[in-house]
């Protein structure tokens, strides 16, 4: 049997998605789980997609941060059940390779294989169109639909008196930006901290370095309404890059020194470029922004080696799903983290081509569909 349902399709980059009836397996295959969304965010990885910035195969249900409840369980799943409410993950890992069991599952031999992959763990799509046609799904998830079928490791449970539109951005941003500051960087009560761009990834790296006591944290952007926004996440400093000097007033910040940790957040090669360029002694600069198929920065090797400089990158926030969705869950449910600021517009699946619209205009943190 199968299960109708509403999905917004992706087939043609620079071009609005269309609201289409798709289908589903209401059976999961072995291993796997249906979950049926009750919210998703919108994330600039999606956007990259439809401004073809990546290249992706059609028609495709786009969308890989979103929180829902299983529907059911297939053959040999024994860590979920019908009914739990899970934050979906879109680096579901096998749980047995070397990267997995020592800690770092977002490099998992399966993730290496099927983290980009519009396809499942078998090789087949789980969505069918009208005509009969596959139809993939984003990142192994495909959020922007009713339904998603996913590997048991991509579906983590978490408490059910959780709000769905919150928990929702823990499948992406939150995580990937908080995991930036204290996963990857490891950033220590006596580091200040630099985060350039301010978007829904760098405002969860500044309170990601404000959740582990960062001395000073430094937001730097070109608008000064997603200044304003850094601030109320933890920012102490804030800097317009679009018309001051960063170096000069990240200078002016630290006596001279430079910053510990600066995490980019943006994806452009001259803001990782500027976040390696202003590192104290002995410091690192994580890359936390998704650039655009192609790009490459130049760095001098012989300052790297000279100062004792790190230049890292960050995937997922060097998470572990399954032990940081819930403990994120827990820190915003014990006011430790702010997930509600984040959530600017809740909006219908019908609205999702305006809410990209916006996106591009820089309007707003997260839009977020409610289902």
């Amino acid at each position: 049997m199968t299960i109708e349902f509403d999905a917004a399709v992706f087939r043609t980059p620079n071009a609005p998605s269309t609201i289409e009836r798709v289908s589903i397996a209401s059976t999961p295959p072995p291993g796997d789980v249906l979950v049926r969304m009750r919210a998703s965010g919108l994330c600039h990885s999606d956007l990259h997609a439809i401004l073809g910035e990546w290249d992706v195969p059609t028609p495709m249900i786009l969308g890989h941060e979103g929180a829902g409840i299983v529907e059911s369980v297939g053959e040999g799943v024994t860590t979920l059940a019908p009914g739990d409410h899970v934050v979906l993950s879109w680096t579901p890992s096998c749980r047995r390779c070397r990267y997995c069991v020592s800690g770092r599952p977002v490099l998992c031999d399966m993730v290496s294989q099927h983290s980009a992959n519009p396809l499942s763990f078998d090789g087949r799509s789980r969505i069918t169109a009208a005509d009969g046609a596959d139809v993939l799904s984003f990142a192994g998830l495909g959020t922007f639909g009713q339904y998603v079928m996913v590997p048991e490791s991509g579906a983590i449970a978490i408490r059910k008196d959780a709000p769905f539109e919150q928990s929702a951005l823990i499948g992406c941003a939150v995580t990937t930006g908080v995991g930036a500051a204290v996963n990857t960087a490891k950033v220590r009560p006596s580091d200040t901290v630099l985060v350039i761009g301010c978007g829904g990834v760098g405002l969860n790296a500044i309170q990601g370095a404000r959740l582990v006591g960062a001395k000073q944290v430094i937001a730097a952007d070109i608008s000064d309404e997603k200044l304003d926004q850094a601030r109320v996440f933890g920012a102490t400093e804030v800097i317009n890059s679009g018309r001051e000097d960063l170096a000069a007033k990240v200078a002016q910040c630290t006596d001279g020194r430079g910053v510990e940790v600066a995490i980019e957040a943006i994806g452009l090669p001259q803001t990782i470029e500027a976040a390696y360029a202003v590192l104290a002694r002995g410091g690192t600069a994580v890359v936390a922004g998704q650039v655009a198929n192609g790009v490459t920065i130049t760095i001098d090797p012989f300052v790297m080696s000279d100062q004792e400089l790190s230049l890292i990158g960050s995937n997922y926030g060097s998470s572990k799903p399954d032990i940081d969705f819930p403990v994120l869950v827990e820190h915003y449910m014990h006011n430790r983290i702010d997930l509600d600021s984040l959530v600017t517009r809740v909006i219908d699946l019908a609205d999702i081509n305006d809410a990209f619209d916006e996106m591009k205009r820089g309007i707003g943190i997260r839009s977020v569909i409610k289902y």
